[in-house]
C-alpha cells in the first residue's frame, strides 16, 4: 500500500492552493506572474509523473540514433520514431502546442 498522499496529489493540492487561494489576491503583478510560473513548473511535473513509463528513447539510445543520423546511416523508420518521440515530450512540456498542430 502506497504512503498518503502520493506525490500527484501532493502536486495537485499546491497547484489548487496557488490558483484557487493565492492568486485571486496577488495585486503585485510580479507575484502573479511568479504565481503563474510556479503552477507551469507543476503542471509539467505532473505530466511528467503520469508520463515516466512512456518514453520512447532513453539518454543513450537518443545519443545513438543521432550518431547514426549524423552519419548518414538513420535506421529505417528513425522519422517516425522522432515525431513520436518530441510529441511525447510535448505531451508533457507544454499539451497545448502540440494540439494545435495534431
Amino acid at each position: 500500500m502506497a504512503d498518503r498522499p502520493t506525490a500527484p496529489e501532493l502536486i495537485e493540492a499546491v497547484f489548487e492552493f496557488l490558483s484557487d487561494e493565492l492568486l485571486p489576491t496577488l495585486d503585485d503583478h510580479r507575484m502573479k506572474f511568479r504565481t503563474l510560473v510556479a503552477m507551469n513548473a507543476l503542471g509539467i511535473a505532473r505530466r511528467e509523473l503520469e508520463a515516466s513509463n512512456k518514453v520512447l528513447l532513453g539518454e543513450e539510445q537518443a545519443a545513438d540514433l543521432a550518431r547514426r543520423i549524423r552519419a548518414g546511416e538513420p535506421p529505417e523508420g528513425a522519422l517516425q520514431l522522432l515525431k513520436e518521440h518530441v510529441a511525447e515530450k510535448l505531451r508533457v512540456s507544454n499539451p497545448a502546442y502540440l494540439e494545435k498542430y495534431e
